[in-house]
């Protein structure tokens, strides 16, 4: 049985990838055991995922700040502060920060440990020398979520 967890947001080192966005893990699937994840993802403003899906997880976006689009299977959501949006498993998704100001959201992932693949995609995307894009989607295999190659712009990704 969980004894239980108080995370204060300031006691948590943000996962960064050499740009602005930055992810902190408020509970690590190792706090839930296995059951989830939740986690903080601040995005700046024209900034977003590349387009993937998570074979084995489900994903949920919760909007706190600013304003995003969240593609999920064929669909664009716009989704403003207040507004949450679910990547089921299986279904191809990514997110976009379409506003003008960096924003916030918390996401949940059940089953947890997305957290170990946070932390290795940001020690591949910190190095100085630039990875190739086998190097970042063979990181994303390993953890269980297929890539597809970023296009640039919205839902494209960021480019490599």
């Amino acid at each position: 049985m969980d004894s239980g967890k108080v995370v204060r947001l300031e006691d948590v080192v943000p996962i960064t990838y050499g740009g602005g966005e930055e992810t902190r893990f408020l509970l690590r699937g190792s706090d839930t055991s296995g059951r989830s994840s939740f986690y903080e993802v601040r995005m700046p403003a024209g900034e977003g995922s590349v387009w993937h899906v998570h074979h084995d997880t489900d994903e949920s976006f919760y909007v706190l700040e600013g304003e995003f689009e969240v593609k999920v299977g064929d669909e664009i959501h716009k989704a403003p502060a207040g507004t949450m949006v679910h990547g089921p498993r299986g279904v191809w998704h990514s997110f976009f920060n379409v506003g003008e100001t960096t924003g916030l959201m918390l996401c949940t992932m059940t089953p947890g440990g997305i957290e170990l693949f946070f932390e290795e995609l940001s020690e591949v995307l910190i190095r100085p020398e630039r990875p190739d894009w086998d190097t970042i989607k063979a990181v994303g295999e390993r953890h269980g979520i297929t890539a597809a190659r970023p296009q640039g712009g919205p839902h494209g990704g960021p480019r490599v």
